[in-house]
Order: C-alpha cells, then structure tokens, then sequence
C-alpha cells in the first residue's frame, strides 16, 4: 500500500530538519562554505512548506500511522530520541565537550529511523539511518584531521541528506499521483 500522506509529510519533516542542520552547519564554517550553505538552506525551507501545503491537502489520505499501534510507537520513539539527545547534550557540556554535541544528536536521530522503519514500513528510512549514522561519525574523524567544525561537517552532511530525502519523498508523492 502507498501511504500517500506519509510522502508528502516526508517532504514537510526532513526539508524542514533539512533546514535546521544547514543553520546548524552556519555556526563555524569555512568562509567558502556561507553561499553553499544559505543557498541549502533556502532549498529545503522551500521543499519543506511545499511538504506543509501538500500534507494539507493530503491530509485525508493514507498514512502508516493510522495502523493500530503505529502511531503510539512513532510517540515513543520520539520521546526518546528527544530525552536520548538531550541527556548527551547536556553531559557533553557538562564535561565541556561541546563541539560534540551536533554529531551526537546527528547519531540519535541516525538510530530513530532505525526505529521508525518497522513504524512507516518504509526500508528507506534504514539508508536514512546509515547516513546519519556514517555523518555523525566521519565528522568527527575529519574534524580532527581540519579545522573544520563538528558542527560544520555534520550540519552539512545531515542537511543535504535530509533535503535528498525531502525531495525523494516529493518524486514518491507525485510518482503515485500518476
């Protein structure tokens, strides 16, 4: 079954987050990197209210989260995403290691999709898994090897992924529209 609302939601979620990571990313760049990144930026803020506008419109139509228990795993999952990111957060500040903070929450939210796949029964959240994953842990090893930031690099990286897979979700939408 296509779950038609799911794909425009995906639009609206990831180019929103997409959003999120390139600011994230305009923490500490390279000066070269300020056009690439706002020009990331903006491309996801679009794709992210056209998700919004079309997830209005497709409100009605399926959606995984409408199969018995989907939607309160999707909450528990979220819920500890969110105490998961948050209790790392605040102990990398405690223990003044900061610039780690955007690639562990960039780690967290790899392993969620891992979660949300037996969720949405999408497998394509398992890439979006290894992805996040693989930015969270390679802009730390590059980090050490530039001058460039954890944030930089995993801002960067989780936002273009995020954007490709708003996109995707948008090709997905329009590919079962016709």
């Amino acid at each position: 079954m296509e779950y038609i609302r799911d794909y425009v939601m995906y639009a609206s979620v990831f180019g929103v987050f997409g959003f999120s990571w390139f600011g994230w990313a305009q923490e500490n760049p390279p000066k070269k990197w300020r056009i690439p990144l706002g020009i990331g930026s903006g491309i996801s803020f679009i794709i992210g209210l056209i998700g919004i506008y079309l997830s209005i419109q497709n409100w009605d139509e399926s959606s995984a989260l409408s199969r018995d228990g989907a939607y309160s795993s999707y909450l528990t999952f979220v819920i500890i995403e969110v105490i998961l990111a948050a209790i790392g957060g605040i102990l990398l500040t405690r223990y003044k290691k900061q610039s780690f903070i955007a690639p562990w929450i960039c780690f967290v939210v790899g392993v969620h999709f891992i979660w949300l796949k037996a969720v949405f029964l999408d497998a394509s959240l398992y890439l979006l898994a290894i992805l996040m994953i693989g930015i969270s842990l390679l802009s730390i090893y590059f980090s050490k090897r530039t001058s460039i930031s954890n944030s930089a690099l995993t801002g960067a990286g989780a936002g273009f992924v995020l954007l490709c897979f708003a996109i995707s979700g948008l090709i997905r939408y329009f590919l079962v529209q016709t």
